[in-house]
């Protein structure tokens, strides 16, 4: 019950409140700025729990813009790791990928690519021992526009299959869905058959794609592909 027969003031700002009779919670500030100052009261006081001090912070005047970007920023870092320890959980508990990713919204194949950790070839296994290189330096040069270099090393049928202009499309419809490329993420390796595959994390201004080349034993391109995460 919020039945308020006796005067009351504003925690924040000092001014009185008017009387409440009948159910509801008590109020305590006079409006939403009020509240606002109240709760970032709470958290510099540290009565606040860190997540709950992300929502005040996203409550607005919070300060600078850009500073709002770096708090969120460090917020969807913290969710994510949780995110991930999560996954490890369900798969620890024996839960499929296809379980996961249905939990999570996605496809199997990209629960595994965001949380998987796949089995990276040992030192004695039939694999190119500098795949994760060429990958990198390969995608180096599609990132560059060099479609020429990115071409050097396919195979006979992807030479027949993929021209330049078409490497050149492909990325140009990359860059314009998520934008200017950023940086790599590190490479994975595993093997196929008798090709070894390597995975690659492009990361552009609005989103990331998955890079994955992989190789003849002979080092030649067997396959490049662009996949959405």
């Amino acid at each position: 019950m919020a039945n308020v027969d006796q005067p009351s003031t504003c925690l924040a700002c000092g001014r009185a409140l008017p009387l409440q009779h009948g159910k509801g919670r008590r109020r305590r500030y006079c409006d939403a700025t009020c509240r606002s100052a109240g709760r970032r009261a709470r958290v510099k006081a540290g009565l606040t729990t860190e997540a709950r001090q992300g929502y005040v912070d996203n409550e607005g005047g919070g300060g600078p813009p850009l500073d709002e970007v770096a708090r969120a920023r460090d917020h969807a870092r913290r969710a994510e790791e949780v995110l991930r320890r999560s996954v490890e959980r369900a798969r620890a508990a024996g839960h499929t990928w296809q379980e996961v990713g249905e939990a999570l919204g996605i496809s199997r194949q990209a629960a595994f690519q965001r949380f998987g950790r796949p089995v990276v070839p040992h030192p004695g296994a039939d694999a190119l021992p500098d795949a994760a290189e060429r990958a990198i330096a390969l995608l180096g040069d599609l990132v560059a526009g060099d479609w020429t270099a990115v071409r050097r090393d396919f195979d006979e049928r992807m030479r027949a299959e993929i021209p330049a202009e078409q490497v050149a499309t492909v990325w140009a419809t990359v860059v314009g869905t998520i934008g200017r490329f950023e940086r790599m993420g590190e490479p994975y390796t595993v093997l196929a058959g008798e090709l070894t595959v390597v995975n690659v994390t492009l990361h552009c201004e609005a989103g990331e794609v998955l890079g994955r080349v992989s190789f003849h034993r002979d080092g030649s391109v067997g396959g490049l592909y662009l996949l959405p995460t």
